[in-house]
């Protein structure tokens, strides 16, 4: 009896730990970049950027993801000879996010910013015309966001995100008062309130998105002695201890019509396992459990 018992406690204890260590590569953080937004409605006042810019910095704060800083993405587009707005093709946005190492890179454009007064009805105005003495005015912004999965080019998905304010005491803010970096003045204003809106939800869109797309690393460098550097680390929720499984991609196969990557034919060819964190948790060295000549830009998976 006693040992019935013994066994059932040691099983319980194994099942236990593997529910443990199943739930931290399911937290494991997915990486992204966001490209500027492209300002398609024409209002100018680096309203794309702002907008992009208020992006980066929720999607920093909700926790959820590695996001590529501003200046790492702006060199590999200037090294790839491509626009810094989001007119880049989803070929051309994939290519930079394979260089980056990220699963999604994210593009869109501002179709929509700015007010109207309900007293005299109409379109939006522009941010030039904010006027008082009216009895309400409203906000709103409108984000065209994509998501282009870096592996094949494809726009996974492609929504409106809106945000709309009202207020009958009207925010005497023009284009001087624009400013994407002040939370704690810019949100207190109705368009500030609508721009933040269409933020959150770019980052609800982003998320659902995220969801389908494979987690990823990537082998830096492997060496002689039966380790490897791989990315990312720690700060993607890469611990000690776990195992990945590493694979050889093969040659890229493009279809002739749209000129969209259908993946590669991979190959599995080993299986490592991580000892320690490295670069500010930004990569990670691994030891080799089975299999050998891995070679630098070999992808790294859960399965």
């Amino acid at each position: 009896m006693k040992n019935i018992t013994l066994c059932k406690a040691v099983l319980i204890s194994l099942i236990f730990a593997s529910v443990l260590f199943s739930q931290d590569l399911a937290n494991l953080k997915k990486r992204v970049a966001v490209v500027n937004f492209e300002d398609a409605a024409g209002y100018g006042h680096n309203i794309g950027n702002g907008l992009s810019d208020m992006l980066i910095t929720a999607l920093v704060e909700s926790k959820k993801f590695i996001v590529i800083e501003r200046g790492e993405l702006d060199q590999v587009m200037q090294e790839q000879g491509l626009g810094m707005t989001g007119a880049v093709t989803p070929q051309s946005a994939a290519k930079v996010g394979q260089l980056l190492g990220v699963e999604l890179i994210i593009t869109g454009s501002v179709s929509e910013f700015g007010t109207k007064q309900d007293k005299i009805g109409g379109a939006l105005s522009n941010l030039s015309g904010f006027n008082l003495g009216v009895s309400t005015e409203s906000a709103r912004s409108v984000v065209d966001i994509r998501l282009v999965n870096t592996s094949t080019g494809e726009i996974i998905t492609a929504k409106k995100a809106e945000g709309e304010e009202s207020s009958k005491s009207l925010d005497n803010i023009g284009v001087d008062g624009i400013n994407f970096n002040n939370s704690s003045t810019w949100d207190k204003t109705i368009l500030g309130k609508a721009a933040r809106q269409s933020v959150e939800k770019c980052v609800d869109i982003i998320t659902d998105g995220m969801a389908d797309i494979t987690w990823q690393g990537k082998v830096i460098k492997a060496n002689s002695d039966g380790t490897l550097f791989m990315k990312p680390g720690s700060a993607a929720g890469v611990s000690s201890g776990m195992t990945f499984w590493v694979y050889r991609p093969g040659e890229e196969l493009i279809d002739p019509d749209t000129g969209i990557s259908l993946g590669s034919e991979e190959m599995k060819i080993g299986k490592i396992e991580v000892v320690s964190d490295v670069a500010g948790g930004k990569a990670c060295k691994a030891i080799v459990k089975s299999g050998s000549n891995f070679e630098t830009g070999d992808l790294v998976r859960i399965k």
